[in-house]
C-alpha cells in the first residue's frame, strides 16, 4: 500500500517540486515550494470548492437545523429523517463535502512528505523522470535557509491558519438554556480547532523546516481566497434568486 502511495502521489509531487525548481531563476527552493503549492491547490480547487460551499451553506441554515435538532431532541429518528427532508429541499448534497476530502488527503500528505524528507538540497536522482533535470537548489529564502528551523516562517504558519480558521470553519454551536453534553463538547472542540490548531502547525512549522511553514502558509492563504470567492458566489446567487 505504502509503495503505490509513493508511486501514484509521492514521486510525481517530487518531480514536480524538482522541476519547477530547475526552470525558476535562481533555482529558489522558497519560491519553488510557494508556486508548487499553490499550483497543486488549484488542481484540487474543484473539490475543496465543493466543500467550502457545503460549510458555507450550512452556516446560511444553521438556525434552522438547530431547530429541528431542539424539535426533536428526543427523537434520534426523527430528527435524522427531518434534517434529510430539509437537505431535499434546499437542494443540499451532506456528502459533496465528504468525498473531496477523501480524495485530498493521500495529496495533501505526499505534498507534506515532499518538502519533508524530499532530500533537498541534494535532489534524489533515482526518483526523478528521466525529462526532469537536476538542479542545483538555493535554499536561501528572503535570508532564511528554508531548510532548517525558522520562528518567523514558523509564527507566520500558525497566524494563516489562524485567518484560515476565522473564515473557513463554521461558527460555534450557539448555547442553549438546556445543558447539553453534546454541545459543550461540539464548542469546546471548535475553540481547540479555531485556537490550539494554530499553535500546533507553529509547532510543526517549526520543528520540522522554513520549507514546511513555507507549504502551510500558502495553503492556508490559498484556503482563505478560495473561500472569500465562494462567499461572494453564493452572495450573487442569493441576490439573484433571494427566495432560494
Amino acid at each position: 500500500m505504502l509503495a503505490l502511495l509513493k508511486v501514484v502521489f509521492y514521486v510525481p509531487l517530487y518531480n514536480g517540486l524538482v522541476f519547477l525548481i530547475g526552470i525558476l531563476p535562481g533555482h529558489s527552493v522558497g519560491v519553488a515550494v510557494i508556486l508548487f503549492t499553490f499550483l497543486v491547490k488549484l488542481f484540487l480547487s474543484p473539490l475543496s470548492h465543493k466543500a467550502a460551499k457545503f460549510q458555507l451553506e450550512m452556516k446560511t441554515h444553521e438556525g434552522e437545523l438547530g431547530r429541528i435538532k431542539e424539535r426533536y431532541k428526543n427523537d434520534k429518528q426523527a430528527q435524522g429523517k427531518a434534517m434529510l427532508d430539509f437537505y431535499r429541499e434546499k437542494k443540499i448534497n451532506p456528502f459533496s463535502a465528504i468525498l473531496p476530502l477523501f480524495i485530498q488527503i493521500p495529496i495533501v500528505i505526499a505534498l507534506y512528505y515532499v518538502f519533508y524528507k524530499g532530500g533537498l538540497p541534494a535532489v534524489d536522482p533515482s526518483l526523478l523522470y528521466s525529462f526532469v533535470p537536476i538542479p542545483t537548489p538555493d535554499v536561501n529564502f528572503g535570508g532564511i535557509n528554508i531548510l532548517e528551523k525558522s520562528l518567523p516562517l514558523a509564527v507566520l504558519a500558525g497566524a494563516a491558519q489562524l485567518l484560515q480558521g476565522h473564515f473557513a470553519m463554521p461558527p460555534a454551536p450557539a448555547k442553549t438554556d438546556t445543558p447539553s453534553l453534546g454541545n459543550d463538547l461540539a464548542r469546546g472542540m471548535h475553540l481547540q480547532m479555531k485556537y490550539v490548531l494554530p499553535v500546533f502547525m507553529a509547532f510543526v512549522a517549526y520543528a520540522v523546516s522554513g520549507a514546511v511553514a513555507l507549504y502551510f502558509i500558502t495553503s492556508s492563504l490559498f484556503t482563505v481566497g478560495q473561500e472569500i470567492i465562494v462567499r461572494r458566489s453564493l452572495a450573487k446567487i442569493h441576490q439573484a434568486n433571494p427566495r432560494e
